[in-house]
């Protein structure tokens, strides 16, 4: 079954915390997100919940780091 780009955009956004990272994943600081994407990050870490797509810029299976390494997810 193939989801269309906008199906894909209405999905949420999760993270969630990982102990290694591939030497290919994409992998920012949470220094680099802007402060829309900063919050709702914060948010999904701090409230583990999801957060609207609309709210980040975040791409699915970039890693964050933060405290830890994040894998942002669409669910």
């Amino acid at each position: 079954m193939y989801m269309t780009a906008s199906e894909l955009r209405r999905r949420s956004v999760t993270v969630e915390r990982v102990e290694s990272v591939t030497a290919t994943a994409t992998v920012r600081h949470v220094d680099q997100l802007d402060s829309e994407t900063l919050a709702a990050f914060y948010e999904a870490v701090t409230d583990d919940r999801p957060v609207s797509p609309a709210e980040t810029i975040l791409e699915e299976g970039e890693i964050i780091v933060f405290t830890d390494y994040y894998r942002v997810e669409r669910v």
